[in-house]
């Protein structure tokens, strides 16, 4: 049952301050250097809960993409990330507050993604485990031009290769720019997962239920997330179905939430829970991602 997640990997410097922004001033925050990328992430919670993953990505050939990497096999992961010369591995700074980020991203090596990439992961995962059968991908991959066939090649090819396919919408921003492009040269997929805010860009105002709903155009099931709210699945046969978030005691850093989320609703669904235990699977890894710093286990 592996998952080749394909996607970027930075470096994430998360500053977490407590009230509002001093613009012009300075403003009291602790700051750590942490792994990130949203793919990235994605597959070291998988990692960490036991599911074999493939990663596939580029990073420069430097001290962060040495260590970036490092990360994801402690966590698990088996990567097949090619790393480039005299190119910087991605970073990205993160403002994070109580249940807010805002990011500065340089996505440095990552723009380099090519579809050659993609088949050597495929390549491995369909070699060393022939129980390898689903991708997924980050739309961050689909939102820059340069790496962006790369993203389009990975969901083509897996479906031709016989795997299942999911895709996670990734950040409204972009999506607003791009606007009714986006969807133009993406090919559907299995598993849509986005939060509120990305559902609303790609199918307008409503409810999680209505909007996952609205979705089912472009993929075979979609996801909701709602945050505090909890999360929200509609599949083509059956009413929406929705589980409310985790407890948490304390929201530290938002950072990585939907990616641990994706991780946990995965390793859940492709081992065939319902969708009502893949979503709990999804809140508990979330719920875990928002109580510490950084978007990584």
């Amino acid at each position: 049952m592996t998952v080749v997640v394909v996607g970027d990997v930075v470096t994430d410097i998360v500053t977490v301050h407590e009230g509002p922004l001093a613009i012009g001033s300075d403003t009291l925050a602790s700051v750590a250097i942490r792994g990130g990328g949203s793919a990235a992430n994605t597959a070291a919670w998988l990692g960490s809960v036991g599911h074999p993953v493939v990663f596939a990505g580029v990073a420069g050939d430097d001290e962060p993409g040495s260590a970036r990497l490092a990360e994801l096999v402690e966590a698990g992961v088996t990567t097949t990330v090619r790393r480039v010369p005299e190119v910087a591995t991605g970073t990205v700074v993160v403002l994070a507050s109580d249940a807010e980020r805002t990011m500065f991203t340089d996505r440095g090596a990552n723009q380099l993604l090519s579809p050659a990439d993609v088949d050597r992961a495929l390549d491995l995962a369909l070699a060393a485990t022939p129980g390898a059968r689903h991708l997924h991908l980050s739309a961050y991959v689909l939102f820059d031009p340069d790496c962006a066939p790369a993203g389009r090649h990975a969901l083509v090819e897996a479906r031709r290769r016989g795997l299942t396919t999911s895709l996670d919408a990734a950040s409204a921003a972009p999506l607003q720019r791009l606007g009714s492009s986006f969807w133009a040269s993406v090919p559907d997929v299995d598993l849509l997962f986005a939060n509120l805010d990305e559902a609303q860009v790609l199918a307008g105002d409503g409810t999680a239920a209505s909007l996952a709903t609205a979705l089912l155009d472009r993929a075979g099931a979609v996801v909701v997330k709602s945050g505090a709210a909890g999360a929200t699945w509609a599949g083509p046969s059956a009413a929406p179905v929705h589980v409310p978030a985790a407890p948490v005691a304390r929201v530290i850093d938002p950072t990585g939430a939907g990616d641990a989320f994706a991780a946990g609703f995965l390793a859940a669904w492709l081992t065939g829970a319902s969708p009502a235990e893949a979503l709990a699977g999804g809140a508990r890894l979330g719920a875990l991602a928002v109580s510490k710093v950084g978007g990584r286990p």
